[in-house]
């Protein structure tokens, strides 16, 4: 079992940055890929609006954003304190959502994907 922990999350005004952290503990073994998605609150699959990825980052460092995303996110990590970091810069008010971290672990032949509990980021005026 792997545990993550969220935090960084808040209140910022548009333009403003914020950076997220993203702790991992117990069997943290042969974790892949780490990434952060977000969900508009209230939203649910029922409503179309499912959790969209928003960046990832391999264990080589491989990094992947959404478009949306690009130029004002960067994900980074930190293997020795099995950490990850998501800074946000130049945010708006549509990047308002909760943010959950996951991980892919691979234990052969299965993949376990496991989940933060989310932290609120609020973009407002």
């Amino acid at each position: 079992q792997v545990q993550l922990v969220e935090s960084g999350g808040g209140l910022v005004q548009p333009g403003g940055s914020l950076r997220l952290s993203c702790a991992a503990s117990g069997s943290i073994f042969s974790i892949n890929i780490m990434s952060w998605y977000r969900q508009v609150q209230g939203s649910s699959a029922s409503s179309g609006k499912q959790r969209e990825l928003v960046a990832a980052i391999t264990s080589g460092g491989s990094t992947n954003y959404a478009d949306s995303v690009k130029g004002r996110f960067t994900i980074s990590r930190d293997n020795a304190k099995n950490t990850v970091y998501l800074q946000m810069n130049s945010l708006k008010p549509e990047d308002t959502a909760v943010y959950y971290c996951k991980a892919d672990q691979l234990v052969v032949p299965t993949v376990y994907h496991y989940w933060g509990q989310g932290t609120q980021v609020t973009v407002s005026s």
